[in-house]
């Protein structure tokens, strides 16, 4: 779980930094533009030889700084400044200039100015200059991130390449449930590498998109803008059933923040899924959390159990390219500081529902991991913690759950195989 703390710059991993947004006199007004649509990530196919699946850049890429990113949409000339201090939304800037794979320009947005050198390949090094009236500029320097990263060792990176066959049958078997898998080397064994079978799939997120709503909350404790020992009243009116155990309890009470983020993990808790989007301010705040990383294929519409929403087609969703885009982001520190990722990742280790991944896997074997469970969808997304093989891993389905509960099994046992073959490059158990 160390690994990238060596790989990144100690100045990006420190506590979080605040930067003023305030002072510029000379302010232009710009558009705050919506989301824009799906990701056109592409997966390997059934029967497709494994090569690598994108070019070394892309045109969706942020950067990571102490505090907050900086996301850019080459394509659709937008940036989006989303940090401790605040948020800018997403805002055009028609003047971006994209050459060399460099994304530049500047805008000014509520009296400041962010001046960006954005490179559209991941793991390079962007600067954003913050830029206010009657203050000395702040620069900001960060690693850029985009989905996937490229890997850091190419030759290593292509042992990984015979998974993705391996894999692409067992979605091809899979004929009642439509299935995407995204596996990423998080242990530098494989040199970094991503690789994904229908990685773009766009199923109905279930629980999956707890995930998000742990990160947004955790990102405001990096903040300093609440402390995990805050309290929240929960009432009888909060109350939901399907997974979790705050149903079972008595209210109204006053619950801290850090028994809702466990057990919106380890017990599914919908109930402390839903007192947390309250809490948070709603869909936004989780939506802007996914549109500054550029997961486009992600979005939180509904609470859970919200029957009523789910009929008018409000609805959850997610790809297995944007989960992995996520667990890359918070292993790596890129979203959250260290302290709050071993938190996020110990309540993933915590899990209580493990009929999926750990049921698929030898007694024992070390995963953190979240599931999502609709009647039309199957997911199990997480961690391998191997030992010097530690892996990302998101498997999705849609179709019937039952079938789809034993897709993801065999998508977990292939994946978990391949890492402990000996004449595949991985360790022995």
């Amino acid at each position: 779980m160390k690994k990238s703390d060596k790989r990144r710059s100690s100045s990006l991993r420190g506590a979080a930094v605040r930067v003023p947004r305030k002072g510029l006199a000379a302010a232009v007004a710009l558009a705050v533009l919506a989301t824009t649509g799906p990701a056109t990530a592409e997966g390997t196919g059934p029967g497709a030889e494994p090569t690598p699946e994108r070019a070394p850049t892309s045109e969706v890429s942020w950067l990571s700084f102490p505090g907050g990113v900086f996301a850019v949409d080459s394509l659709g000339h937008t940036v989006r400044y989303r940090a401790c201090d605040g948020d800018t939304g997403r805002v055009a800037d028609p003047g971006m200039r994209v050459a060399a794979g460099v994304a530049s320009g500047a805008v000014v947005v509520g009296g400041t100015a962010y001046r960006y050198r954005v490179p559209l390949t991941g793991r390079s090094d962007g600067t954003l200059e913050v830029i206010q009236r009657h203050r000395p500029p702040t620069t900001l320097t960060g690693v850029v991130v985009t989905s996937p990263q490229p890997p850091t060792d190419p030759v290593a990176g292509a042992r990984l390449f015979p998974l993705s066959g391996q894999l692409a049958r067992v979605v091809a078997d899979a004929s009642l449930n439509p299935a995407g898998v995204t596996v990423r080397d998080l242990s530098g064994r494989y040199g970094d590498q991503q690789i994904a079978v229908n990685g773009a799939l766009r199923p109905k997120a279930a629980s999956v998109i707890k995930l998000w709503i742990l990160v947004e909350l955790l990102r405001r404790v990096d903040c300093g803008q609440v402390s995990l020992d805050d309290g929240v009243l929960v009432t009888p009116q909060d109350v939901v059933g399907g997974t979790g155990q705050l149903q079972f309890e008595t209210f109204p009470q006053v619950v801290t923040l850090r028994r809702l983020a466990q057990y919106l993990i380890k017990y599914s808790d919908n109930v402390a899924a839903n007192v947390l989007i309250t809490y948070l301010g709603g869909f936004a705040p989780v939506n802007a959390l996914i549109d500054s990383m550029n997961q486009r294929s992600t979005i939180l519409a509904r609470r859970m159990l919200d029957s009523a929403a789910a009929q008018r087609g409000e609805e959850n969703y997610t790809s297995p390219d944007d989960v992995v885009s996520l667990l890359s982001a918070v292993w790596d520190g890129e979203i959250l500081t260290p302290a709050s990722r071993d938190l996020m990742i110990g309540f993933m280790r915590e899990q209580t529902l493990n009929t999926k991944i750990p049921a698929a896997l030898p007694p024992g074997v070390p995963v953190a991991h979240k599931t999502g469970d609709l009647p039309d969808a199957s997911h199990d997304v997480g961690y391998y913690l191997i030992p010097g093989t530690e892996t990302a891993v998101a498997f999705l389905t849609a179709g019937p759950m039952a079938t789809g509960d034993e897709t993801v099994r065999r998508m977990a046992r292939t994946v978990y195989d391949f890492l402990v073959t000996p004449t595949a490059g991985g360790v022995e158990e």
